[in-house]
């Protein structure tokens, strides 16, 4: 694609105001719910959300402020299985309002298919938008999705609920084992699942596929050391810390950032595959590429088997630009 149809492309999205979008503010009920959230809670409606998310959100005014608040705890509803698509609702009348904020949101749940059906296409018009408005986490996405339409979900330009994602698309998504299993953790190992949750965020990998391999790798124990000389929470190699410029694999920080980093790259090699993915961070992805597939060693046959059980999800975002396809997902 050349540079000025690509400036041409922006150039329509950041003008996206100026077509005729039907709108009707939110009923005074949500607002007050809002509102009611907020005060009246103090605190414990504030636990709900971030610094920073608390930080976006009083820069909203109050009726998109009600909306973004709503939308989060649909979004993070572990009780609702409609709660993905419920907030895709509220962040598309956030957007309709001009919140950047809810349009980069939005584009988070077409470009992960959370609640919506997966769409590269309209998540990147959505994060073009948001990012003309000064988002930076919207410019970050785009700097890994290529903008190649103007089309923005219809639920933006009119009051229309936005289309719902396949029952199949969402099967082993929601609440997969490894929620179940760490919220039995003890006390003193929940601070992993927050680093973990943070570091996943940072490099775009799901937090429960981490978790997953973390609960397979060392069941949470920062000093685990194999008769392998893998070390840590994700039980990395000198070879792979090396790689990925691990300097003490026994620190938890530094080991999940080394250990989400090459697994980033596995997603990204194997084109989203989560179980050629959890193989390769076994068995290395030369042992899977000879292999053809999982490698017929009993070790990763059980480890793969063990972590799939845990996330219970086949398909994983990746990002191409990381690295060419290994010859098994080549087309």
């Amino acid at each position: 694609m050349t540079h000025s149809k690509v400036f041409k492309r922006r150039h329509a999205l950041l003008n996206w105001k100026n077509k005729s979008i039907e709108y009707k503010p939110a009923p005074i009920f949500w607002l007050a719910l809002g509102v009611f959230l907020t005060n009246f809670f103090g605190a414990s409606a504030a636990l709900a959300f971030t610094n920073a998310e608390i930080e976006t959100f009083d820069n909203e005014p109050p009726t998109t402020r009600a909306l973004l608040e709503r939308a989060v705890l649909a979004e993070r509803s572990t009780y609702n299985d409609e709660g993905e698509w419920q907030a895709a609702n509220l962040y598309c009348e956030a957007s309709r309002q001009g919140s950047a904020e809810g349009q980069y949101r939005l584009g988070m749940l077409y470009a992960f298919g959370r609640g919506v059906p997966q769409s590269r296409d309209l998540a990147a018009s959505l994060f073009t938008i948001a990012s003309g408005q000064g988002n930076v986490e919207a410019q970050k996405m785009l700097d890994t999705i290529e903008l190649s339409t103007t089309d923005l979900p219809p639920c933006v330009l009119s009051e229309i609920a936005p289309e719902k994602a396949s029952k199949k698309s969402v099967i082993g998504r929601k609440n997969p084992a490894i929620e179940h299993y760490i919220n039995s953790l003890p006390k003193n190992k929940r601070w992993v699942v927050d680093l973990v949750e943070t570091i996943s965020d940072w490099y775009k990998v799901d937090s429960r596929l981490v978790l997953s391999i973390i609960t397979a790798e060392s069941n949470f124990q920062i000093q685990a050391k194999s008769n392998k000389e893998a070390q840590g929470l994700m039980q990395l190699i000198p070879a792979t810390a090396e790689r990925f410029n691990v300097k003490n694999a026994f620190n938890a920080s530094q080991n999940v950032k080394g250990g989400v980093a090459y697994l980033r790259w596995l997603l990204s090699y194997f084109r989203g595959d989560v179980t050629l993915a959890v193989a390769a961070y076994n068995a290395g992805e030369r042992a899977v590429d000879r292999s053809k597939g999982v490698p017929p060693y009993k070790e990763t046959k059980d480890y793969v088997k063990k972590v799939m059980l845990l996330y219970q999800s086949k398909r994983h975002p990746f990002d191409a630009k990381l690295t060419d396809a290994s010859p098994l997902v080549k087309r």
